[in-house]
């Protein structure tokens, strides 16, 4: 089993319970005596569904627009990480030229000597 799976499960699962509890209100239910109002039960379910839809919709269109905004940060962090690796790997070669080109100005009158 992932190793994410876990935390995420328990993130989730508390909430499981509101989710449903307001999920199942918004539909209408089917009464045993609906047999002679079938047409309008239908038309009003119908109704109920489209206006879910329509909001599940807006909620898509959020959800990629905040996720649009969060892949433009994450890459500019990207960018921004990289340049500072950069940056680092350069700062250290020159530290460990530096450092040989020391050890052989102070090794050589020794060993010359």
């Amino acid at each position: 089993m992932p190793a994410w799976l876990i935390p995420a499960l328990k993130a989730v699962l508390p909430h499981v319970g509101t989710i449903v509890s307001v999920a199942i209100p918004a539909f209408t239910q089917k009464r045993t005596d609906a047999t002679e109002n079938q047409a309008t039960l239908q038309q009003q379910q119908i109704a109920e569904l489209q206006a879910a839809a329509a909001r599940n919709a807006t909620h898509i269109r959020e959800l990629a627009e905040q996720l649009q905004v969060t892949v433009s940060a994450l890459e500019q962090a990207a960018a921004m990480a990289e340049t500072r690796h950069r940056r680092i790997t350069l700062l250290c070669v020159t530290a460990i030229t530096l450092s040989v080109v020391t050890l052989c100005i102070t090794l050589f009158p020794a060993l010359a000597g």
